[in-house]
């Protein structure tokens, strides 16, 4: 999409479609997993989400410096400054490489440790160490992927976002079904095939993606750029996403903390987790993608100095982001048992998450408001105050009312989600404050 398209009050729809198939094809690849699993043992899919919380962890807060560069570039894009847009992506590629490589080594040498923190029941530990050594190994491919997709997202190439993500699953899938039960000579492999099969798609997107970059964008990758270093660049991306991978960070260290309530509770719990967790991705990727194209606008319009436009645009994506939501996590609550029995034909699993999904309704909302939220103040360069409200009740509301609802008070899954649904409403109510107060106006990015 070109800027001039930015202008029309139906951009953000026409961003957000592309966006959302290629963030939801992206959540697909674990949780095609999980479910792919769920055919083959249920320990696996235990095993597999456990490991996928603390994935979800190290993904997001890459991702976090990512989403930096995506503002970054679409505020220079508004400004009409390429060769700062090319000192950008170089800059935030080398930054991801390095984290990339540190938390592959870490998940690869020391998953031991890092699965001892969640207290994994005894049974599903070899699965779980299995894959989180070798998905964990190729973590840095997957951050740079990541900072390609940011690059693109910045020039409004959504499209190829989408088709690159459309083309991992496909690979993930098809590997999928040969190599977790095994194809002729191919023998049954588990998680080994779903580790297989994943990489082997992460490798596969991050080639395509390359090459998209280089073809469809204007923006070259220089040694150049750091020579000598640009750090006044680097600060810039960092004072922008060490905030915004702060919230990130400190929300999925919360649902670490979480799981590990959760696992007390033994596998029925934890799968009921797992698959309510999956269907609530169903409830907000979309809300989630309205967020993140309107992130690039603000970004866009910031960079023009068009406050106005950025206010009437935030306001538009929070009440359609609500409503569907909402709706979404209603239709899910009407036919919980239908949806359930996709994975599983437990009683026990099915009464649990009929309870989950009622509590969904109302968290989603306040998550719609949240998401966007927190993207359009960081995009607007509002960027203190979200981490600072995201630490204090995700982890005063989130993570201590979860222990003591749901451990200490006995009230199980049902008693944690409850302290996850108050901890997203509240959070919703002081972000509109927030954003009425209009300190974003006067931000810099």
């Amino acid at each position: 999409m070109a800027t001039k398209g930015y202008q029309s009050k139906w951009a953000v729809f026409s961003m957000s479609v592309p966006i959302f198939i290629e963030t939801a094809l992206q959540m697909m690849v674990p949780n095609i997993d999980q479910f792919m699993l769920s055919r083959y043992s249920q320990n696996s899919v235990a095993a597999v989400g456990n490991d996928n919380v603390i994935f979800n962890l190290v993904i997001l807060s890459l991702a976090v410096l990512s989403q930096a560069a995506t503002i970054m570039i679409s505020h220079y894009r508004g400004a009409r400054n390429l060769t700062k847009i090319s000192e950008i992506c170089t800059i935030a590629l080398f930054t991801n490489l390095v984290l990339g490589l540190v938390i592959s080594l870490i998940l690869f040498i020391r998953g031991d440790w890092v699965l001892t923190l969640l207290e994994i029941p005894p049974h599903i530990w070899g699965d779980a160490i299995l894959y989180m050594r070798w998905i964990g190994l190729f973590v840095f491919i997957q951050s740079m992927y990541m900072a390609f997709i940011s690059f693109l997202r910045g020039f409004s190439q959504l499209r190829l976002t989408m088709f690159c993500s459309l083309a991992m699953n496909i690979i993930n899938i098809a590997g999928n079904m040969i190599l977790i039960h095994g194809l002729g000579p191919i023998p049954s492999l588990g998680v080994a095939g779903v580790c297989i099969s994943t990489n082997l798609s992460k490798i596969l997107g991050f080639l395509l993606i390359i090459y998209f970059f280089h073809k469809y964008t204007s923006a070259r990758l220089s040694l150049s750029y750091m020579k000598p270093f640009p750090w006044h660049t680097l600060r810039q991306i960092l004072n922008l996403g060490i905030p915004t991978g702060g919230e990130t960070f400190s929300y999925q260290m919360s649902q670490t903390i979480i799981m590990k309530f959760v696992n007390i509770f033994g596998v029925i719990v934890i799968n009921t987790k797992v698959y309510c967790y999956i269907l609530a991705m169903v409830s907000y990727v979309y809300s989630q993608s309205l967020a993140m194209a309107t992130q690039i606008l603000v970004g866009f319009f910031k960079g023009a100095g068009a406050n106005q436009e950025v206010d009437k645009r935030v306001k538009f994506t929070i009440s359609v982001a609500t409503l569907i939501s909402g709706s979404i996590a209603l239709l899910l609550y009407l036919n919980s048992d239908s949806i359930l029995s996709i994975f599983t034909s437990s009683p026990e699993i099915h009464a649990l998450g009929r309870q989950i999904l009622f509590i969904e309704i109302f968290l989603e909302i306040g998550r719609a408001v949240n998401m966007s939220m927190v993207m359009a103040l960081n995009a607007a360069g509002d960027v203190k105050f979200p981490i600072t409200i995201g630490i204090i009740f995700m982890w005063s509301v989130a993570t201590f009312g979860s222990w003591l609802l749901g451990v200490h008070w006995g009230w199980g899954l049902v008693g944690i989600w409850i302290a996850m649904m108050c901890d997203e409403c509240t959070r919703a109510i002081l972000f509109l404050i927030r954003w009425k107060q209009g300190v974003w106006r006067k931000a810099v990015v």
